[in-house]
């Protein structure tokens, strides 16, 4: 059996894992939905609802825009570009995540040179 992602553990990262996309051009929401499956080799979809709740909480943060794309590409899309401060925010939470996955990792696979050393010593 091939291991799945949780949901809840990718939920509070939603507004990080847009804001990375956005920061790699200006896209609109079908496209940042397919990246998004795309750079998990399939193995997390986003859904639709969820991406577009965090487009609105974002925009009104201020850490993104949308603006009108242009007809002649085929249908009036709204495209998203990143803010300054949504760049910012893009760092800070990447901080965050990077430490955390550090203190997570001690967590849930620490301690074995712990129990091995008790065994060897007798204790």
């Amino acid at each position: 059996m091939s291991p799945t992602i949780s949901t809840d553990l990718i939920r509070g990262h939603t507004t990080t894992i847009i804001l990375n996309i956005l920061r790699q051009g200006d896209s609109y929401g079908y496209e940042i939905y397919k990246k998004i499956l795309a750079l998990s080799g399939n193995q997390y979809e986003l859904k639709e609802a969820t991406l577009y709740t965090a487009f609105r909480r974002l925009e009104k943060e201020a850490c993104i825009e949308s603006y009108w794309g242009d007809e002649t590409q085929g249908g009036r899309r709204k495209y998203y570009r990143i803010t300054a401060k949504g760049k910012e925010r893009y760092q800070h939470s990447k901080r965050e995540w990077n430490f955390a996955k550090e203190i997570l990792d001690r967590l849930i696979q620490g301690g074995l040179e712990d129990e091995e050393g008790s065994k060897s010593t007798g204790s």
